[in-house]
């Protein structure tokens, strides 16, 4: 499958790509600083992705999107995230791609349960409210979307045995390894069973 990368060089970004590449895609970087990706065997558009025409122009050509794309601002107020995404939705639409997996978190869909959940979901929630306004316009276009919603990254090997649900979050740890959320989406990409699904990931 033909797919671009937005937010290639992040750190669930780096193992998607690279899974991507093993796993026998053909694989398009859209990155500002090509020098950060680590994987070799990558198509690499250098551009911008508050850039509308760019992104546009990048999308053409390709069967699907993922985006690992993360705010810059922390826990601040933002919406840099909805205006990435209305960027690529609408070049989506202009290509006529409708593939999309798309990393998120734990909470964008006000799913944590008990009373630190709903603590998590209050810390986070500026960041949770710009994924929820990207989904949404995404949504709205029409896309066959996979959200993944991992609980706290962190940087460890590659486990393959980790925990999905549907609509809710996993049963497990309140972790999972980035490596591992870059799995799930490669996976993802062409099974349709995950579809229009929204995926809770943990260890």
């Amino acid at each position: 499958m033909k797919i671009i990368v937005f937010g290639a060089t992040g750190g669930v970004g780096q193992h998607f790509v690279e899974m991507a590449v093993a796993a026998g895609h053909s694989v398009t970087a859209f990155v500002r600083t090509p020098e950060k990706l680590k994987t070799t065997g990558v198509d690499i558009i250098q551009g911008d992705a508050f850039n509308a025409q760019q992104v546009a122009d990048a999308i053409v050509g390709h069967e699907a999107v993922v985006s690992c794309l993360g705010s810059s601002t922390g826990m601040k107020k933002s919406n840099e995230l909805e205006t990435m995404g209305k960027n690529i939705a609408d070049g989506m639409e202009k290509a006529g791609v409708k593939r999309l997996v798309y990393c998120a978190s734990a909470g964008v869909d006000g799913e944590i349960p008990g009373i630190m959940g709903k603590m998590m979901m209050k810390m986070l929630a500026n960041p949770l409210a710009d994924h929820r306004a990207a989904l949404n316009y995404y949504k709205s276009k029409g896309v066959v979307y996979t959200i993944a919603r991992p609980m706290g990254l962190k940087d460890e090997p590659l486990k393959t045995d980790y925990k999905e649900a549907f609509d809710t979050v996993p049963k497990g740890s309140s972790t999972i390894p980035r490596a591992s959320v870059a799995h799930f989406m490669v996976k993802a990409l062409d099974d349709e069973k995950y579809e229009n699904t929204s995926v809770g990931l943990c260890s």
